[in-house]
């Protein structure tokens, strides 16, 4: 009887070893990988950057294309990528017969992509001039005076040059003046540079942004004034004094407090013919 309880013992012993296995083993592996799951987590928590602290508020304002409202260091913004916007670049063949014909050659942004085509027509038709252009939305300053620089190397440059760009320079204001000169030291003193000087209170984004906007623009225009004054052959074309002098302001000349209306694009390109006809 005693070795058969004692042989009972170890039975049940051994079932109970057998359970503890089945049960705590697979536990234990359960409370290990969640362990290690939780120590993964928080060290991809602590590598991966906050969302919110490196996203900034921004949004794309549509009057111009490629911005975003981070107010930058001027209060407008800051200048987005432009490269892959409309352009309207003319052939070589083009650009060949304005120089052989000395005709004009026009660097322009959204603007005169916009209204270029009907500028032109009206020149041929009132003058017979040729144009060349190379107008490029978004563009500032300096990548037109690069391709004014690329044309002159290449092919020459006839004697009238008109710079209808500087809407894009209102987020980086004192860049703008060493592009002028650029432009005028390209052009020599020999050579006429009419300059549509510039107008932007875009009407689709906060307050204190179109009111960076408007003084942006007018320091660009400022630092035109001064260049005039340095160079003879520099005369500027004033849309913004034109906007301006409207009994009820710009409103009914532009459509979004940048780009011309059809009303706006008939008198900016009237403005840029009589300046090449006076010149």
């Amino acid at each position: 009887m005693g070795q058969d309880v004692k042989l009972g013992d170890v039975g049940m012993l051994q079932r109970r070893r057998g359970i503890r296995e089945l049960v705590v083993g697979p536990l234990v592996a359960i409370i290990v990988t969640l362990g290690i799951l939780a120590v993964t987590g928080g060290l991809l928590a602590l590598l991966e950057p906050s969302r919110t602290a490196s996203t900034s508020i921004s949004s794309t304002i549509p009057s111009t294309g490629a911005r975003t409202i981070d107010r930058g260091a001027y209060g407008s913004g800051t200048l987005g990528s432009w490269q892959n916007l409309l352009r309207r670049i003319s052939s070589e063949q083009e650009i060949q017969d304005a120089l052989v014909f000395n005709g004009i050659f026009l660097f322009g942004d959204s603007l005169a992509v916009q209204d270029g085509k009907a500028l032109e027509t009206l020149i041929r038709n009132r003058t017979g001039d040729s144009v060349a252009v190379h107008d490029w939305s978004g563009q500032p300053t300096s990548a037109a005076v690069d391709a004014l620089a690329d044309w002159e190397r290449r092919f020459g440059l006839p004697s009238r040059i008109v710079m209808a760009v500087g809407s894009n320079d209102i987020f980086d204001p004192p860049a703008f003046a060493a592009q002028v000169e650029r432009a005028m030291h390209i052009a020599g003193p020999s050579r006429t540079v009419l300059w549509v000087n510039v107008h932007v209170s875009r009407v689709r984004v906060p307050a204190d942004i179109r009111a960076a906007d408007e003084s942006n623009s007018a320091w660009i225009n400022l630092q035109l004034e001064h260049a005039a004054v340095r160079h003879p052959n520099l005369r500027i074309i004033r849309w913004a004094a034109y906007l301006a002098s409207q009994p009820d302001g710009p409103a009914a000349h532009l459509r979004d407090g940048i780009h011309t209306s059809p009303l706006g694009r008939n008198a900016r390109n009237e403005l840029i013919l009589r300046a090449i006809l006076a010149h």
